[in-house]
Formats: structure tokens, sequence, C-alpha cells
């Protein structure tokens, strides 16, 4: 019986590039009359790019999915001009602009297609979750945005492949209905961002109406659940809010942040610390974050783990088009509890 869930991280201690080779794998699996959907943020991978166009040339629906304007607007503009130019993907490629919204101040925040999704159809259906862009690129021409957004061919990343058969379909059809229609400003009110349950996993989809997903499922815990949660960018006040929320019910809660100030401030640390929650950095090499989004939680002898491409910043919590997936599946569990057992051994010890 095939498990719902496999589970492939990358990270210095790993092969170099293990989830880049990972999908290039399944592009080459996919045969013609196949069909690939991917969604993702940074695309700057050329070979992988490549790969895809030479799927489409044999016969396979290639779909690929960016927002229009990342955060480092010209990241992805090597793989644009091959995905845009003669053989392109033409119609398979969407570049999605999202409108931006005006906040007090003057200040306007532009929200991001952030999500990291790759569906495949052969050898069976498959989607990939998680945290992974294929950011890096070989050659690299441009190391002044690796030096801005970390070596992800090195860095510690998950990409969750999903085969449920009921949640894979939701998932590649979130993919297409990204791909076929822009969101708009009313997305918040569409059907397309409420949750699916199968499997014992909850898909979710944001933003949405109402309280943040992974909020409304970390308010159930309290005396003696052990919350742990592994978080590249941890900022917004409301996610602090809800951990001290859950110290004060009795709950053990541990994070494992990213070394740098900007995605993990010194004020984030120190407000954690006040609450009583044990937070440490993973100290990586120079250039390898620690971009792993996870959480994992136990409770009267339940477990469970939520995966997704889920920041704790106000952007994620609001604003960004996201995935997360919660799930009670032991397999799952197990494979994001051994990679924290790892990630201890590289923190900053508590003194």
């Amino acid at each position: 019986m095939t498990p719902a869930f496999e589970v492939h991280f990358d990270g210095p201690d790993l092969p170099r590039g293990n989830l880049r080779d990972l999908l290039a794998r399944r592009i080459a699996e996919t045969p013609a009359g196949g069909r690939i959907d991917w969604v993702t943020y940074y695309f700057r991978d050329r070979k992988l790019a490549a790969a895809l166009l030479a799927a489409r040339r044999r016969g396979v629906e290639v779909r690929v999915t960016l927002g229009a304007k990342p955060r480092i607007a010209d990241a992805n503009d090597a793989v644009l001009r091959l995905l845009q130019g003669e053989g392109g993907l033409a119609e398979g490629l969407r570049l999605v602009s999202l409108p931006g919204l005006p906040m007090l101040g003057g200040r306007s925040w532009r929200p991001q297609i952030h999500e990291k999704l790759y569906a495949f159809s052969h050898p069976q259906p498959l989607a990939y979750i998680g945290s992974y862009n294929p950011a890096g690129d070989e050659p690299e021409e441009r190391p002044d945005i690796v030096r801005e957004i970390g070596d992800h061919n090195r860095s510690h990343n998950l990409l969750v492949g999903v085969h449920a058969p009921a949640l894979t379909e939701v998932l590649i059809g979130h993919a297409r209905r990204l791909h076929g229609k822009s969101p708009g400003l009313l997305h918040r009110f569409a059907a397309g961002s409420a949750d699916f349950e199968a499997a014992g996993t909850t898909l979710c989809f944001w933003p949405r109406l109402g309280r943040h997903p992974l909020m409304a499922f970390l308010r159930q815990f309290g005396a003696g659940a052990r919350i742990r949660i592994a978080a590249s960018h941890l900022r917004a006040k409301a996610g602090i809010r809800a951990l001290a929320a859950l110290v004060r019910r009795g709950a053990d809660v541990e994070v494992i942040g990213e070394a740098t100030q900007r995605r993990v401030p010194q004020r984030t640390e120190r407000r954690l610390a006040a609450c009583g929650v044990r937070f440490r950095r993973l100290n990586c090499p120079e250039g390898v974050l620690m971009h792993l989004k996870f959480v994992l939680a136990e409770a009267g002898g339940v477990r469970w783990a939520v995966v997704g491409s889920f920041n704790w910043t106000y952007p994620s919590f609001w604003l960004n088009h996201e995935i997360a997936a919660i799930s009670d599946d032991p397999g799952l569990f197990q494979a994001l509890d051994e990679r924290w057992r790892g990630l201890q051994s590289g923190c900053d010890q508590d003194e």
C-alpha cells in the first residue's frame, strides 16, 4: 500500500540540490499525454526550466504559475526569458499580478503568490507542497540575488509528496484555478479558499476571511501539550501572541528559527523569551538558510504535523497565497520529528 505522503529534505548535510534533482526526475518521468502543474514564488533554475520545455516538446501539458513581481522583482527574469521565448510555454505560463492593498500611514502591501506546489500526473498522480523554491541556478550569474535570498540548493528545505488521491485532486485543481484566472480582491470570499479534509488531513488555502487556519489549529492545545515549530520567518505579533497563549494554557512550546535578523528579528526573540517560549536559532554555513516551515503538535497521545509554504509574518498571515496541510499521518510526523532532532544539534545551545 502506498503511503499517503513521502517526505524529502534539503540541507547542508544532504547532497547539493537534493530537491531540485527530485523535481527534475519527476519531470523526466512524465510521458507524452501527461501533465505537469507548477505554482511557485522564485523560479531561477534554468536547467529545470529547460527540462519543462523538453517535456512540453514531447507532448506533456505543462502549466507554470508565477507571481509577476516577487520581492526581488527581477529574480526570475532569466527563466522567464526561456519560458516566454521562442519554443517557450506560450499559454502554459501564467504570471499573476495581484492588486496592492493600501495600509495605514500610506504604506502599500502587495500580496504574493507564495505557494510552492509541484504536481505531476505520472507515474501516478502526485503533488508536492512545502518550502522549496527552485531558486538556485547553475552556473550562477546573479550572486547578488543569492546573497539576498540564500542558496536554496544547500539550504534547509522541505517537500512533502501527497499521494492520497482525494488530496492530490484538490491540489491539482487549485493549481489549475490559479493558472486559469487571476485571484482578485474578493478572493477571500471564494469557495477556493475553503478547507478540504480527507485521509486524516486538512488542506488549507488562504488568504481567507476569518481566523488564520494555523492559529485556529493551535487554539485547541493547552496543559500537557507539546508544540514544536520550525520557522524561517517569525515577525508577526499575532503569531507571537498565539504562542504566548499556548504557554499560558500550560503547553510546552519550542521554536527553532532562522539565524538572520531580517527573518527573525532580535525583538521577536526577546518577546518569545519573555512569554516562556523556548527559542533557538539554527547555525548554518554562510549563505545557507533555515527555510523550513513546519509544526509538530502532541497532546493526549495524538500527534499532528503541519507543513506548507507559510511564514509567521503579516503578509503571509493575511495577504499572500499560501498552502498548509494539517495531518495526523504517523509517517509524516515521524519524518519531521527525526529532522527536528537533527536541527537541534545545529542550534545555539541554551545557557
